[in-house]
């Protein structure tokens, strides 16, 4: 697939989350439940690394416990099990390459590829806290609209080293723009969000165009969901840091 498919696929899968989090708490459940499987499933396809299906199981169920958990526990616990998720997701990561033996190909890439692919697949149950956290989803639609102006940015296909500055510059100017319009978040809140937020997508945009080869359609669900995934915990931190 070509390199604006995956952030057609990252528009997709963030305008879902945002629909699912103005709808009803199961909706966004299945929604983040949805975006940690295709991260499972996606990730070992764009590393390019063996066992793929053992590695979708182990990498997409840890993000599917997290995002149950972070849906029912009380608040303002909402991500307390993540950490733990996280862990036995790891763990069993090393468990399975042990039990393929010595000798198997891509070991050591497999092993710490698989682990951040196990990461990126939890912290999509920050979506679901940032819309439990107080019960306003400010601070939610901030960060989506900061990263769709990236991702948006991302599609250009001019070099990174305009692409880049382009996506973070946008997203940070996006960011207090929505908070004004939308909410009462601060401007300065609202820009680090949108900054942080730009910085992380176009560093997985870079990530998309080193690989010489095209992508299949898995791979470009796992690139295309991971950085999604990734930023509903990052506005969830920072909407506890520098708000509340």
């Amino acid at each position: 697939m070509k390199s604006w498919s995956i952030g057609i696929i990252a528009l997709a899968g963030l305008a879902a989350i945002v629909g699912a989090a103005y709808s009803s708490p199961e909706v966004l459940l299945a929604a983040a439940a949805l975006s940690a499987v295709g991260v499972g499933v996606g990730w070992p396809h764009f590393l390019g690394i063996p066992a793929k299906k053992t590695l979708a199981a182990l990498i997409a169920l840890p993000g599917v416990g997290s995002a149950v958990t972070a849906t029912y526990l009380p608040a303002p616990g909402f991500l307390d099990w993540t950490p733990s998720f996280l862990a036995a997701g790891v763990i069993a990561i090393f468990v399975m390459q042990l039990l393929r033996g010595t000798g198997q190909a891509q070991r050591l890439e497999s092993t710490l590829g698989s682990c951040a692919g196990v990461m990126l697949s939890c912290l999509g149950a920050g979506w679901i806290a940032c819309s439990r956290f107080n019960g306003v989803r400010e601070m939610l639609l901030v960060a989506a609209i900061s990263a769709a102006v990236a991702l948006l940015a991302g599609l250009i296909r001019w070099p990174d080293r305009i692409v880049a500055p382009l996506g973070i510059v946008g997203a940070g100017l996006a960011g207090p723009l929505a908070g004004l319009v939308f909410s009462d978040i601060a401007v300065l809140p609202a820009a680090l969000v949108g900054v942080v937020v730009g910085a992380v997508l176009v560093s997985f945009r870079r990530m998309v165009t080193l690989r010489a080869e095209t992508l299949n359609l898995a791979a470009a669900l796992g690139i295309g969901l991971g950085p999604v995934s990734a930023v509903g915990s990052l506005a969830y931190f920072i909407d506890k840091l520098l708000i509340f």
